[in-house]
């Protein structure tokens, strides 16, 4: 009898959790326990031992390269801070032409990879740039593009957009009643700002802030191709990957664990701080933007114009380096060629054909992977919803290159064997971008009244199959907008992907960063034009005709 009325009290959504939890466990609890557990090993004897921390802490190469990496990060979310907030401001608060243009274009540094901008700054900016010489010959010299110049540039304009969404929603969501009320105490412009509006936006401030500095300490690409000399902790954990590649790997499990410990402990800052710093407000209308006239509005349309150029210039690099012809490493520009795109295309295609696979898996198992676990942490209450609520959030802060290591040393031997092939690839793949894909999936589910799937539970249908019949239709266009991000981020992953590829594996990014490392910047090009071709067409085609939002979970 208590066996039976236990079957009988058990949720038929119990089994889908646990399963969904299962996955996780396999893909990212056990990896990290692994990891943990390599790092705490005697490289000798195979005992515990915390060897492997006494050398990082007594290595001056690796002690710096964590205090470069920490800088990197603050550099970096000042910077994104300085440019993307004020921006924000601008867009959320004045009316002005352009204005339209200059508030959607900013999300073009999301959709272009990391490698093609960080290609793009290095044609332009490094030792043989088209934009350095043209100011070498006027008389202006600039610091190396190798080292912290570069890294720091690049990051800033490439992660900013993520502080101006962030910041552009909470300008958006303030009621104005609250800072009428302080004009009409007889406060001034600048205090009501500094009292009433800079408060209420700490927290978006924060969140925003943390979210840069966890992508610049965890960006792989950007460091491994402008860093020179600079250590971080990305790029170093990957290259002691290859230099203990067959060895005892106690320091690359170190490296990895520093990492996921800094990033992890940022985080938990982040959540503390955000919680003691929240305000309340009714919801009302959002403060009215002002119409700008005369010189003002003539400023704030050439600065969008300016603005809108310069975000477009790795885009335009890389297009125009992909049709130049090249001898070797050096660049003929103002040449014309197809010889690049044709060898892309018809003599080496397997790159592209095995990003489209990879991503095409990532993209199939994610979604609805994405689909049924966002509707379990939405719409159910169970011990194992709640522990899964976590753990999938987990691989937030997780490098690509740590997760790769760690997937690595748990499936290198023993009864599942998956490194060597494309199966572990397309694990990390799914790993690294599901968490965004259930944000997607999840954004739908909260304006879905339980009561419409408790009325068809009420009419006989069971629960799995109301999900099918009833939510399911109603979650459709979430469910496309997580299977085009699913898609076009896979496509462009390189950080899980430099330490499991293996050979006929290679994935365009890959490719992308081997030619860049040769030299090859024009064969680069190429391949950077058809990832961006890939990327951007289905983004286009789900907002032009499917009316998707894709960036409203970024």
């Amino acid at each position: 009898m208590p066996a039976l009325s236990f079957k009988k009290s058990l949720s038929p959504w119990f089994l889908p959790a646990l399963l969904c939890l299962l996955v996780l466990v396999a893909l990212v609890l056990w990896p990290l326990a692994a990891l943990f557990h390599q790092s705490v090993l005697d490289p000798k004897t195979g005992a515990f031992s915390l060897h492997g921390f006494q050398t990082f802490f007594d290595s001056p190469r690796y002690v710096g390269a964590f205090f470069n990496t920490v800088m990197l990060g603050a550099v970096s979310t000042l910077g994104c801070l300085l440019l993307g907030a004020p921006l924000a401001y601008i867009v959320a608060r004045y009316e002005f032409p352009g204005k339209t243009i200059v508030a959607l274009l900013p999300l073009a540094t999301i959709i272009l990879p990391d490698i093609v901008v960080s290609q793009a700054w290095l044609m332009l900016l490094g030792n043989n740039g088209i934009a350095r010489h043209a100011l070498e010959s006027i008389g202006i010299d600039l610091p190396s593009f190798y080292g912290w110049f570069g890294m720091t540039y690049t990051l800033i304009l490439n992660d900013y957009t993520y502080v101006y969404i962030g910041m552009l929603a909470a300008l958006k969501a303030i009621d104005g009643t609250i800072e009428e009320a302080a004009v009409n105490l007889g406060a001034s412009n600048l205090r009501r700002a500094l009292t009433v509006t800079l408060p209420v936006l700490a927290p978006a401030l924060l969140v925003n802030a943390m979210i840069v500095f966890t992508l610049a300490v965890d960006n792989f690409s950007i460091p491994m191709i402008l860093g020179g000399r600079v250590d971080v902790l990305s790029s170093l954990t990957y290259t002691t990957f290859l230099s203990e590649m067959g060895g005892n790997p106690t320091m690359q499990s170190v490296l990895a664990v520093v990492s996921v410990v800094l990033v992890g402990f940022v985080l938990f800052i982040q959540k503390r701080v955000v919680e003691r710093k929240t305000y309340q407000m009714q919801q009302g209308r959002a403060p009215l933007a002002v119409r700008t006239k005369g010189l003002a509005a003539a400023a704030l349309t050439a600065w969008a114009v300016l603005f809108v150029a310069f975000t477009m210039i790795p885009a335009v690099t890389v297009i125009v380096g992909a049709f130049t012809k090249a001898s070797g490493p050096v660049m003929q520009y103002g040449t014309f060629t197809l010889e690049n795109m044709e060898r892309a295309l018809r003599n080496a295609p397997e790159p592209i054909l095995n990003s489209l696979m990879l991503a095409s898996v990532a993209a199939v198992a994610g979604t609805c992977f994405a689909t049924l676990t966002s509707y379990l942490i939405v719409k159910k209450r169970m011990w194992v919803v709640s522990t899964l609520d976590y753990v999938v959030m987990l691989p937030l802060a997780i490098s690509g290159t740590v997760l790769g290591i760690a997937l690595i040393h748990t499936y290198n031997s023993g009864m599942i064997i998956l490194t060597g092939t494309w199966v572990i690839m397309a694990a990390a793949y799914f790993v690294r971008k599901v968490p965004f894909s259930i944000r997607s999936a999840s954004a739908s589910l909260y304006s879905i009244p339980d009561s419409i799937e408790e009325a068809s539970i009420n009419l006989g249908v069971s629960p799995i199959a109301s999900f099918f019949k009833v939510v399911l239709p109603v979650m459709k266009p979430a469910i496309l907008g997580a299977a085009i991000l699913m898609w076009v981020t896979s496509l462009a992953e390189i950080s899980a992907t430099i330490v499991l590829y293996y050979g006929g594996m290679e994935t365009m990014p890959i490719e992308m960063f081997r030619q860049i490392d040769a030299g090859y910047l024009a064969r680069a090009s190429a391949y950077g034009v058809i990832l961006m071709f890939v990327i951007l067409v289905p983004i286009y085609l789900a907002v032009r005709f499917l009316k998707l939002d894709l960036f409203s979970s970024r």
